[in-house]
């Protein structure tokens, strides 16, 4: 089931779920699931796990160090960098503002929605950071990073619940502005967009998923053809 637009000869249909399709230059959150030789396995919530060589980071491990930069269940952004005729899902961390995610938490939309939680040239995102004092990474494959204190990550994630909900409805971006200004402070100092973590770690990171996952209501913007610009916006 989707949301259908007709463009003559052609009709478009955006699914109101389901997994992630990649494109390539999409920038993503993976979880790292395994650690091989010369590569870590990362499950980027599309039909195949990708692999991240270390050719595509910054570092250069030697042979059995590969943990000693990251972990199972850590969390990066990167970017797709290519997908061939089998399939196969190439990425990379080589880029502006990809990395290691240090801290923080997961919380996830279908993807989908990540046009509305992104805004019309980043202003939902822009309002959802001003207004809590988290610091937030918004992938296309629906999986959504968050830190800050406990109480800015529940008000994010209850924005990320309302989005999930009632995406399709117009003036979306002033009902979470009001719910946020109704619910707690405003952090002026606003946030910074995540940093990759040097080489040195004193210890591993872990991340929760969001256990309530996404409503199952169908639910898309009448036209999002001009929103979600980027990965993440602050």
């Amino acid at each position: 089931m989707g949301y259908a637009t007709w463009r003559e000869p052609f009709v478009r249909v955006v699914p109101f779920a389901g997994r992630y399709s990649p494109k390539p230059h999409d920038v993503i959150v993976g979880i790292v699931q395994d650690v091989q030789k010369t590569f870590w396995l990362l499950d980027i919530d599309a039909s195949r796990w990708a692999p991240l060589h270390t050719s595509g980071t910054p570092w250069e491990p030697g042979p059995g160090e590969l943990d000693e930069f990251l972990r199972v269940g850590d969390a990066v952004l990167v970017a797709v960098e290519n997908l061939d005729a089998t399939g196969k899902i190439g990425v990379t961390m080589k880029g502006e503002g990809l990395g290691k995610l240090s801290g923080g938490t997961l919380a996830g939309v279908s993807p989908a929605k990540i046009p509305r939680v992104i805004g019309k040239g980043g202003s939902m995102i822009h309002t959802i950071t001003q207004l809590t004092g988290t610091q937030v990474a918004v992938g296309q494959n629906g999986r959504i990073w968050v830190d800050g204190n406990p109480d800015g990550i529940l008000r994010v994630r209850e924005c990320l619940r309302i989005i999930e909900t009632e995406g399709q409805r117009s003036g979306l971006t002033e009902r979470i502005e009001g719910f946020l200004r109704s619910t707690g402070p405003t952090d002026d100092t606003g946030p910074h967009p995540p940093r990759p973590e040097s080489v040195d770690r004193r210890g591993p990171d872990r991340f929760e998923d969001d256990p309530s996952g996404p409503d199952d209501s169908p639910s898309i913007p009448s036209d999002e053809s001009h929103e979600g610009e980027g990965p993440w916006e602050t």
